[in-house]
């Protein structure tokens, strides 16, 4: 697991995530593309909105199940490489940088389109230089503090929504119901074609899993922020278009850059114009923010994992932020505002979105068939994997609906991003073993050397659950678990147990043996139908130990109607009796979870036997040390 003093502060709650989201989204897809989208299907852009929103929900489950499971910066790369491995990995974490970063000098640009509606005057340097100094002041901002940037993004996406919902109530009493005719000009493959224009605006709503190191209860926090964002927004997005398409003539709109400002002018003026115009400011604003806030967490975490060099890794010491990273963030975003031309470059942004969003889908079906024990998502993708798969089709027809020239750039970014782990990244990553050679262990029957991967997911979830270790956790780190892969008798399993525990506890076998008979014999331990408890007081002080025992086929007790396949064998002397009670009682909790049997009986070595014990969600605390 990763040094403690370069763990990110978790201080993002729901509202946080919430607004992070909302402000990722809203910017160009609301504020221009509606008139560009309109001249593609006419009014029937409203469904184009829906159907774009429909298209991003496969990708939104699929990456709140992985978020749940694995809360680490670095979002979907790091989903990308711990399944499919570092070479997968170099590329997912560089496309992650390289789109977010690209649509975020975006916004910032496109906030001169509107500024100019406010100052006429503004040249086209004056703009990239305005564009500029918001950079410069949000790359201060996220170093000085991820939760003052949450703060603002709030009260920026609070405006902004109020705004735009503004803009629905009252223009709707201003609509004319002939523009909506007809209603689908081109057709139902116009609005299909249009719908994959307007889906990358949805493209944001993801981005905040890159954070879910910094978030509070991210088991919750995450999907309901996302799914809640979803949700709100969409219904802006269609609101917004129908009553932009009602208000604006259809020659007018389907040539404008400035839809909605269009529309507020018709029913109040040049108010309506200036504070559409502010709002819009703010959309590209909060889309900016956001953008190097999340773009900032994919260099830090290939920094920790060896693919990019390690002073990126680097934690504010004071501020508790990865100031490197954001500074590098920062300053490529202030290169690509001053001297590339974007048209191009984001259109690339946007089909590397794509690949991810396949590669996200891809990651939940690799990491459900690896059957790790260790992989446990607090929220499941339903559908699964029909879902995942349409969503890979879908998005992929998509990516070659995007042109031949951000499909050639894409081709020569994936040939860098080799290169790079050729002559860096190879000699440098630790070997890890991926989530997809669980599938390949399971398919030719081989045992890999290592589990790497269980064991940082096992960290991962300690810290997800807010797992402070007690004296059972200790006890069960150091106990001895027997793995019987035949049938037998209570009799031979006390046998065994009672060779296993004699070295331990300097007691001969036979005595250990003889006092698990008269204790059976006394009244049965099978406390529930294929759980057994055997339980036994030794002469000695300050003694207490557990064994654990798996027998899939069953051990047979002669008093239990069914065989007992799990057995918590606890032995302490007189003066640990109070405590002998506790493990009872934790042991009783363990045995209650839903799913313990099938763990229990599916783990495929004793480390993972070991786990379940350890991760479960039994109320924890320490009475002795």
């Amino acid at each position: 697991m990763k040094n403690s003093a370069k763990r990110l502060k978790k201080v993002l709650g729901f509202w946080d995530i919430f607004c992070i989201a909302s402000g990722a989204m809203i910017s160009s897809g609301l504020f221009v593309l509606p008139g560009l989208a309109y001249a593609k299907s006419g009014p029937s852009v409203i469904f184009a909105y829906i159907i774009g929103g429909i298209l991003v929900i496969p990708s939104m489950l699929s990456k709140s199940e992985l978020v749940t499971a694995m809360p680490s910066a670095g979002g979907t790369y790091f989903y990308i490489e711990r399944t499919l491995g570092p070479a997968f990995g170099t590329f997912g974490g560089l496309a992650n940088w390289f789109s977010v970063s690209f649509k975020s000098a975006f916004a910032l640009l496109g906030l001169g389109v509107f500024a100019v509606l406010i100052q006429p005057s503004l040249t086209e340097m004056q703009i990239k230089l305005l564009a500029v100094l918001f950079c410069v002041f949000f790359i201060v901002l996220n170093i000085m503090s991820v939760k003052f940037t949450s703060r603002l993004q709030f009260f920026l996406v609070t405006y902004l929504i109020l705004v735009v919902v503004y803009y629905c109530i009252r223009g709707f009493g201003f609509i004319d119901v002939h523009n909506y005719v007809p209603f689908s000009p081109y057709g139902r493959k116009a609005i299909l074609s249009t719908a994959g224009l307007v889906f990358i605006s949805f493209g944001g709503l993801t981005k905040v899993a890159s954070i879910a190191e910094e978030v509070k209860d991210p088991s919750r926090n995450i999907p309901a922020g996302m799914i809640v964002s979803f949700i709100v927004v969409t219904i802006l997005y269609a609101s917004t278009v129908l009553v932009t398409v009602g208000l604006v003539n259809g020659n007018e709109l389907a040539h404008s850059f400035m839809p909605i400002t269009l529309g507020a002018r018709k029913f109040s003026g040049s108010v309506g114009q200036v504070m559409v115009a502010l709002a819009a400011i703010t959309a590209f604003v909060t889309t900016a923010n956001a953008g190097i806030l999340s773009a900032s967490r994919f260099p830090m975490a290939m920094s920790r994992d060896k693919l990019l060099p390690a002073i990126i890794q680097n934690v504010n010491k004071r501020f508790h932020t990865p100031h490197i990273s954001i500074l590098l963030t920062g300053l490529f975003m202030i290169t690509v505002i001053l001297f590339l031309n974007l048209e191009n470059l984001v259109k690339t942004a946007s089909t590397l979105m794509l690949l991810l969003f396949i590669f996200v889908n891809i990651a939940v079906i690799i990491m459900r068939e690896a059957k790790i024990q260790n992989y446990r998502p607090s929220f499941r993708s339903p559908m699964y994997p029909w879902l995942q798969i349409a969503a890979v089709f879908a998005y992929s027809f998509l990516i070659f609906e995007m042109g031949k020239v951000p499909l050639m750039i894409t081709v020569y970014f994936v040939a860098i991003c080799l290169v790079w782990y050729v002559l860096y990244v190879s000699p440098r990553a630790k070997l890890r073993r991926s989530a997809i050679m669980h599938i390949v262990e399971r398919i030719t029957a081989k045992e890999l050397a290592t589990d790497s991967l269980g064991g940082e997911l096992k960290e991962i979830l300690r810290e997800r659950d807010d797992i402070v270790e007690d004296r059972f956790d200790r006890l069960i780190k150091e106990a001895v678990i027997v793995d019987i892969g035949y049938p037998v008798t209570a009799d031979e399993a006390f046998k065994m147990v009672s060779k296993k525990l004699s070295p331990r506890l300097d007691i001969l076998e036979e005595e250990l043996f003889g006092l698990f008979k008269a204790r059976e014999e006394l009244s049965s331990t099978v406390i529930h139908p294929g759980l057994a408890i055997p339980h036994i007081i030794v002469d000695d002080n300050h003694k207490f130990d557990i064994l654990l025992v798996r027998c899939v086929q069953g051990i047979i007790f002669p008093q239990a109607k069914e065989p007992v396949r799990a057995m918590f064998v606890l032995i302490g002397s007189m003066d640990e009796r109070n405590y002998h009670l506790r493990a009872l009682m934790a042991i009783a909790q363990i045995a209650q979870e839903e799913d313990f049997e099938k763990n229990w009986l599916k783990a495929r070595n004793i480390e993972e036997l070991r786990d379940i014990i350890l991760l479960s969600n039994r109320k924890r605390g320490d009475v002795s040390p």
